[in-house]
C-alpha cells in the first residue's frame, strides 16, 4: 500500500449513481488517478467557503462536476466523501463535518445545524427521565455509547416526535442513526448498545483516520480501494452497496473462525445471504491448491443468482475454489460419478409412479396419493426404514393420519409397489437418491470432498439433506458447515432438526436482526400474517422471529379488492404507469402471481395494456440489461427485491391454493397451509418501498 491512504465512502457512490453515464466514466478515471497519488499537481483543491470542516475541500471532475474529498495531509488520508454537480456538490459539503467518534473510533460524517439549547443542555446537565424529547429517557453517556457526536447531542435532545427523527435521517452519521431507531421504538439502550458493539472494538486517537477506517463501523461506509480492478468493479454496479460495505454485526460473522458448524437466522431482508457470501469469499481466500468450498441450496434459480453474485465479489483465484450447485443437481452430477443411470423424478412423474403403486397392491385403502409420497418422505427415508420391520417400529410423529398394525402393511405393500415401479423404470426420487449418496460416502475412506460447506435458505433442505452434507464434510472440524436460514420463508414443507442430522451448532448460533430491505411497515405488516404460528431454529427450540427492526419507513402495504380481473388490471397498469412517470425504472417493479397460469394471463394482459413485461423463469436470472416490468411467481421471486411489489389476484382458492392443500390429513393441512402463508411472507418482503395486495372477487381467507 501506498503512503498516501484513499477510501470512498457510501455516500460517494449514491452520488455517482445518479450522475450521467459519460460523467460517471469520468469520474473513475479522476479516482483512479487520485488513489496512485491524491497530491498530484493536476489534483485541483478548492476551499469551501463558509465551511463548518476545514478538512473538507472539492476537487475538479471536470468544468461542471466536482468531487467533495476530506483531507488529512499529515497523515496521508483522503476521503471521497460525495460527488455531484458544481453548485449542489458544495452546498452539500457547507454544513458536513467529517470526524472521529471519540466514543466509538469510528469515521463519521453530519451535518452541523444551529438547535436551541435549553440550560441544562448547555451545560451538560441532560439525564434520564428528564424532559419531554424522544430521547428524555436515555442519558448523554447512552446517547454517546450509540455513536451521537458530540455536535449532534442538541440535534438529538430536540426531537419530540418519531415523525421530526425519521426526517432528519440525512443529517445524521448512519450508525448513530441506526442505533436511535431501535431506542425510539421502544427497545432498551443498553440492549441496543450491546447489540451493536463490535468485539474488541478499539478507540483510536482524534486524529488517527488510518486506523480508525479499520473499525467495523467505519468499514460499513467507507472503503480502501487497493488496484483499479477493484476499483472497477465497485464503481461499475455502485448501488449494490452489499458487495463492498458489510455492518458490523455482519461482518463479525462473516470473519468468525468457528470450532465445528455454525447456524445464522434472519428474517427477510436482514442479509443473509449477503452474509453466507462474503463469508464463502473469505473462507476460499485461505483454501489452497485443490481444496475447495461448496455453496449449496435447495433451488436451481437460487443457485444460479448466487453464482453470479460471487463472481461479483471473488477474485478469479477465490472463484476456483467456490463451486455454486443447488443440491439435488450435486446429487445427480455426484451419482452419474459413480456409475449410476437412474433418474431423479418429480411432481407429474412421481403422481403417476404412485397411483400405478397404489392399484397394484390390490390394497383397497382410501389414501390419495399424497399421503403415501409424504409418509414415504417423512417416516421411511427420514427415519431410514427401508424394510417393513423397519417401518412398523418406525415414528410417525407429525403425522395426521393414524395407522394401526394392519394398516401398515398394507401401505408397505404400496411401498413395495413403488420401490419395483421405480427400479423397473431407472428412476429415483430424490430423498432416496440422498440417502443412497451418503451410504456411498459413508464407505468412501477419503468421504470428505470439501473443506467447507455453506447453505443458503436452510430451512427448505430436509433431513436426509443436511445427513448427506454432514457426510459429505466428513469430520467434524473447523468452519465445516455454515448454515443460513429463517423458518418463516419455509415455502416448500421440509423440515429438518440439525441436531438429529450429525450437526451440532450449540454455542455456534447468530442472529441478524437489522431488515435492510424492506421499510419497518411492510416488515411489520408481512410478518403480522404470520402471527400464531410457532417456527423452529432449524434445531430443536423455536424462532419467535421477533427483535427485527427494518431502517426505513414508508407507507403500510396497499390492499384492495375489485369487483373483477379487469378492475384490478386497470389499478394496476395505473399505478404502474404513475410510478415510472415519477422515475421509477420498470426493471425494478415486479407483479407476484402464486402460478404459471396466473401469470400467462397477466403478462397478455399487461401487454394488450402496452406494459412491457420481463419474465423471470425458474430456468434464468434476472437479466438487468433487459427492459420492462418483472414478473415472477412467488416461489420463483424469492431472493430478489424491488423497489415496488404488486401481488396479484390474492383470491379465494388462489392463496391458499386449493390444490396444494391436503384436506383429508389434518396435519398435512396445516403445514401445507402455513407454506401458502409464508409464500405471501416471501412475496411481500421482496419490496424495499411499497406493496401491493390486490385481488378480485372472493379474497384470499389469509387477507379477510
Amino acid at each position: 500500500m501506498s503512503q498516501n491512504l484513499v477510501a470512498i465512502s457510501s455516500d460517494f457512490l449514491t452520488g455517482f449513481a445518479a450522475l450521467p453515464r459519460k460523467v460517471q466514466g469520468k469520474v473513475t478515471e479522476f479516482i483512479n488517478k487520485f488513489r496512485s497519488n491524491p497530491n498530484s499537481p493536476g489534483i485541483n483543491y478548492e476551499r469551501i467557503r463558509d465551511a463548518v470542516d476545514k478538512k473538507i475541500c472539492s476537487v475538479r471532475i471536470d468544468d461542471t462536476y466536482r468531487g467533495i474529498v476530506a483531507r488529512q495531509e499529515e497523515g496521508g488520508v483522503y476521503l471521497l466523501l460525495w460527488v455531484d454537480h458544481h453548485d449542489e456538490a458544495y452546498q452539500w459539503a457547507k454544513r458536513k463535518k467529517c470526524e472521529i467518534n471519540p466514543k466509538t473510533g469510528n469515521i463519521q460524517v453530519f451535518d452541523i445545524q444551529e438547535v436551541e439549547f435549553s440550560h441544562s443542555q448547555k451545560n451538560g446537565e441532560q439525564q434520564k427521565g428528564t424532559g419531554s424529547g424522544l430521547f428524555s429517557h436515555v442519558s448523554d453517556d447512552e446517547l454517546f455509547a450509540l455513536g451521537v457526536p458530540h455536535d449532534q447531542l442538541g440535534l438529538i435532545r430536540s426531537f419530540l416526535s418519531l415523525e421530526e427523527f425519521y426526517a432528519s435521517k440525512s443529517t445524521m452519521p448512519e450508525d448513530a442513526y441506526e442505533g436511535l431507531e431501535w431506542v425510539a421504538n421502544g427497545f432498551d439502550p443498553q440492549e441496543v448498545i450491546e447489540l451493536f458493539t463490535p468485539q474488541n472494538e478499539s478507540v483510536s486517537k482524534d486524529d488517527d483516520f488510518v486506523t480508525a477506517l479499520q473499525n467495523p463501523r467505519s468499514q460499513k461506509n467507507f472503503v480502501i480501494v487497493e488496484g483499479e480492478e477493484e476499483l472497477r468493479r465497485i464503481m461499475a454496479e455502485p448501488l449494490e452497496k452489499w458487495r463492498v460495505f458489510l455492518h458490523p454485526t455482519q461482518r463479525k460473522i462473516v470473519t468468525k473462525s468457528y470450532s465445528g458448524a455454525a447456524r445464522i437466522l434472519g428474517g427477510a431482508g436482514t442479509g443473509k445471504t449477503v452474509v453466507a457470501m462474503h463469508r464463502a469469499k473469505w473462507l476460499a481466500g485461505q483454501l489452497r491448491g485443490r481444496d475447495k468450498l461448496l455453496f449449496t441450496t435447495f433451488t436451481a434459480n437460487l443457485a444460479r443468482d448466487i453464482n453470479e453474485n460471487l463472481r461479483k465479489i471473488c477474485t478469479v483465484d477465490e472463484q476456483k475454489h467456490i463451486e455454486v450447485i443447488n443440491l439435488d443437481a450435486w446429487v445427480v452430477q455426484f451419482l452419474r460419478e459413480q456409475g449410476y443411470s437412474y433418474t431423479i423424478a418429480y411432481d407429474d412423474i412421481l403422481k403417476e409412479i404412485w397411483e400405478e403403486a397404489i392399484a397394484l397392491s390390490g390394497e383397497n385403502l382410501e389414501y390419495h396419493d399424497s399421503f403415501f409420497s409424504e409418509e414415504w418422505s417423512k417416516v421411511v427415508n427420514t427415519h431410514e426404514a427401508f424394510s417393513l420391520e423397519l417401518y412398523m417400529k418406525a415414528p410417525r410423529l407429525g403425522r395426521g393420519t393414524r395407522l394401526n398394525r394392519r394398516k401398515r402393511m398394507q401401505v408397505w405393500h404400496v411401498f413395495q409397489e413403488y420401490q419395483n415401479l421405480m427400479k423397473e423404470k431407472k428412476l429415483r426420487d430424490v430423498e432416496t437418491a440422498m440417502y443412497e449418496c451418503r451410504r456411498i460416502l459413508e464407505k468412501s475412506p477419503d468421504r470428505s470432498r470439501y473443506s467447507h460447506i455453506i447453505v443458503d435458505e436452510g430451512q427448505d433442505l430436509s433431513m436426509n439433506a443436511f445427513r448427506l452434507l454432514r457426510a459429505m464434510a466428513g469430520a467434524e472440524h473447523s468452519n465445516d458447515i455454515f448454515i443460513v436460514g429463517d423458518a418463516h420463508q419455509r415455502i416448500y414443507k421440509n423440515k429438518a432438526v440439525l441436531s438429529k442430522c450429525g450437526i451440532n451448532i450449540r454455542g455456534r448460533s447468530s442472529k441478524l436482526k437489522i431488515n435492510y430491505r424492506t421499510t419497518e411497515e411492510i416488515r411489520k405488516f408481512a410478518f403480522s400474517l404470520l402471527k400464531g404460528i410457532p417456527f423452529d431454529d432449524l434445531d430443536e427450540e423455536y424462532d419467535d422471529g421477533r427483535g427485527c427492526q427494518s431502517l426505513t419507513h414508508g407507507n403500510v402495504p396497499q390492499v384492495l379488492n375489485f369487483r373483477g380481473v379487469e378492475e384490478e388490471l386497470d389499478f394496476v397498469v395505473s399505478e404502474i404507469t404513475q410510478l415510472i412517470e415519477e422515475g421509477t425504472n420498470p426493471k425494478n417493479i415486479c407483479i407476484v402471481a402464486r402460478t404459471h397460469r396466473l401469470l400467462d394471463d397477466y403478462i397478455a394482459q399487461l401487454n394488450r395494456a402496452g406494459v412491457r413485461t420481463y419474465e423471470i423463469k425458474r430456468s434464468k436470472l434476472d437479466d438487468r440489461s433487459l427492459d420492462g416490468v418483472r414478473v415472477a411467481t412467488m416461489h420463483r421471486v424469492k431472493g430478489l427485491e424491488f423497489q415496488c411489489v404488486f401481488v396479484v389476484a390474492v383470491n379465494k382458492r388462489i392463496l391458499p391454493l386449493a390444490t396444494a392443500i391436503d384436506y383429508a390429513d389434518p396435519v398435512a393441512e396445516a403445514e401445507a397451509m402455513t407454506a401458502e402463508k409464508c409464500l405471501l411472507y416471501v412475496a411481500l418482503t421482496r419490496a424495499q418501498k411499497s406493496a401491493y395486495i390486490t385481488s378480485y372477487g372472493a379474497q384470499s381467507e389469509f387477507l379477510v
